[in-house]
């Protein structure tokens, strides 16, 4: 399974993005697809959450409102649209699959399969 993210950029605050996952491999209707980021001299966060086979969804308090993830299964893509961005948001993000939501939600560290990350910077 691979996994690359695309779409990120440098924007103003209040502005939008939209991140694009890309996923290869026969796991993408079966297994959740998440999104976590890290700014500088910060611990990795996950930021939302899908599974396609089912569509449910998490955010993280912090984007809920403004963050909206969704999956074509057809081209085996998930995206993260952001918007009214803010400062806070600024990090890399990086997409991650699992076969479980738990698994995301919680045992990160036992995720097998990242991306290499997109960087988001936004400017006040």
């Amino acid at each position: 399974v691979q996994l690359v993210e695309s779409g990120g950029g440098l924007v103003q605050a209040g502005g939008s993005l939209r991140l694009s996952c890309a996923t290869s491999g026969s796991t993408f209707d079966t297994y959740a697809i998440g999104w976590f980021r890290q700014a500088p001299g910060k611990e990795r966060e996950e930021v939302s959450c899908i599974t396609p086979r089912d569509g449910s969804r998490y955010y993280a308090d912090s984007v809920k409102g403004r963050f909206t993830i969704s999956s074509d299964i057809a081209k085996n893509t998930v995206f993260l649209q952001m918007n009214s961005l803010k400062s806070e948001d600024t990090g890399v993000y990086y997409c991650a699959s699992a076969p479980r939501r738990y698994i995301i939600a919680t045992l990160p560290t036992a995720i097998k399969y990242w991306g290499q990350g997109t960087q988001v910077t936004v400017s006040s």
